[in-house]
């Protein structure tokens, strides 16, 4: 299981995010900064041990009402290959690992890899900051098939109970800057 570091991150996940996020064509803020607070999540890990992979909610509280972003990251420790520009969020020092390149998982083999293997229950969410400690509040309603489905991010979030159907939906938490906390779906399989 992955080892959480307590350490500094510069410049810090936050600080990327802020710059990174209002370039995306799912932001749906009307700020050209947002302000990001940290709102939930959990980790993955790699079974080569090469990746970090953090399955991250923001809130943006910029707008009236705060809106939550979900940004899939996969931590490496050098570029990755033949990934597009804009899959690179950005460059940090780390303080024990050096510096990390990291991208959105969505463009990142290993983590697209990992949440499809959750969705199939070959893999156990972990807690986003303690080590070697599973996240039970992570769940997966329905069932999946290694037949070729196509991987399903839901970039905002949105609080709803866990639609009906078959299909394999990621389904957890977080928590709204006013303390409430919300559940719904992360990622689903869906056909091709």
């Amino acid at each position: 299981m992955a080892t959480v570091h307590r350490t500094t991150l510069t410049p810090g996940k936050l600080e990327l995010l802020t710059g990174w996020l209002p370039t995306r064509s799912w932001y749906v803020g009307d700020a050209e900064k947002p302000d990001l607070v940290r709102a939930g999540g959990f980790r993955l890990d790699d079974p080569e041990g090469e990746v970090g992979i953090e399955v991250m909610v923001v809130a943006d509280v910029s707008a009236r009402e705060p809106v939550a972003y979900l940004v899939p990251m996969g931590y490496r420790g050098a570029p990755l290959e033949g990934a597009p520009d804009e899959a690179l969020i950005g460059t940090s020092e780390h303080g024990v690992l050096g510096t990390r390149w990291i991208y959105d998982g969505v463009h990142d083999p290993v983590v697209v890899a990992q949440l499809r293997a959750l969705l199939l229950g070959r893999a156990t969410p972990q807690h986003q900051s303690e080590s070697d400690t599973p996240d039970t509040t992570v769940t997966v309603l329905g069932t999946g098939s290694d037949d070729g489905s196509g991987l399903r991010i839901t970039r905002v979030l949105r609080a709803e109970d866990a639609v009906e159907g078959s299909a394999a939906r990621l389904v957890a938490g977080w928590t709204w800057p006013d303390g409430a906390p919300a559940r719904g779906v992360f990622a689903a399989l869906a056909p091709e």
